[in-house]
């Protein structure tokens, strides 16, 4: 069986995909998680919550919703950046220099607010392989205009931090095929969803994919992934890309959850 999707090959010089509630070592997954992707995607497509509540109220965002994930990559090496980070709050500020006015210490004038070090990790030449399927094949067609002719983009390209700008070097059509069983070591990281194996490859973790504001506040809703580190001996699923040589296993955004009969009958 085969399937036509988006293929998404980006180059990033570094990047950080932060792992949540971690402060003051900021570790990183080794691949962006669902949520960061779609960040990508409503930049390009200039997907903008004006009302500052809920959800965007766009066509292009509607459609979103409907998209399917596959994330994998590989990166060079990982570093640590030692870096401050400064809290503006009152009383960071006053802990600091005792009283609001303030913004001398030991006779020496700084910028106001408190500052704690911070050290982040970061990975160094990264390689990421994205592959997006949606049943409109013209809103896959409208996601790979948006990165050829970027017209309506939002932001600066970045996945990740503001500084951890892209270099799309390929975006084109895959023919994908599906295989029940897929062995190999592709030395590369995957988000598997629990539904394509009934055994463990990895570590189970629970990502961040879209996301809604309430009060100003962002409430995520997330997906129960493996992370695997390319090493299958056939106790998964999942599409292949014969050109890029690499398997493909979709995370749907309408329900949540994937399975590998599903994949088989209807992709």
């Amino acid at each position: 069986m085969t399937m036509k999707a988006l293929r998404l090959k980006i180059y990033q010089p570094s990047a950080h995909y932060r792992i949540p509630f971690t402060y003051q070592r900021r570790h990183t997954y080794p691949i962006p998680p669902y949520s960061t992707v779609i960040g990508l995607l409503a930049n390009f497509l200039g997907i903008r919550n004006l009302r500052g509540e809920g959800e965007p109220d766009s066509e292009d965002f509607r459609k979103l919703k409907g998209i399917s994930i596959s994330v994998g990559g590989t990166f060079i090496a990982k570093t640590k950046d030692y870096v401050w980070f400064r809290n503006l709050g009152k009383d960071s500020h006053e802990s600091r220099f005792h009283t609001p006015t303030n913004r001398r210490y030991m006779g020496i004038p700084e910028h106001p607010g408190g500052q704690m070090p911070v050290s982040i990790d970061v990975l160094n030449d990264v390689h990421l392989w994205i592959y997006l399927y949606h049943k409109d094949e013209d809103f896959l067609e409208r996601i790979q205009d948006s990165f050829l002719n970027p017209r309506d983009r939002v932001w600066p390209p970045h996945l990740g931090r503001a500084e951890d700008l892209i270099v799309p070097i390929d975006i084109s059509t895959a023919e994908l095929t599906f295989k029940p069983k897929i062995y190999g070591n592709y030395r590369r990281f995957f988000w598997v969803p629990e539904g394509y194996t009934d055994s463990v490859i990895g570590l189970m973790h629970r990502i961040p994919t879209f996301y809604r504001l309430e009060s100003g506040a962002r409430t995520f809703e997330f997906a129960h992934v493996y992370l695997s580190d390319g090493i299958f001996t056939g106790e998964v699923c999942g599409y292949f890309d014969e050109k890029e040589r690499t398997p493909v296993f979709f995370w749907r955004a309408k329900d949540g959850q994937d399975t590998c009969e599903r994949h088989g009958d209807n992709p």
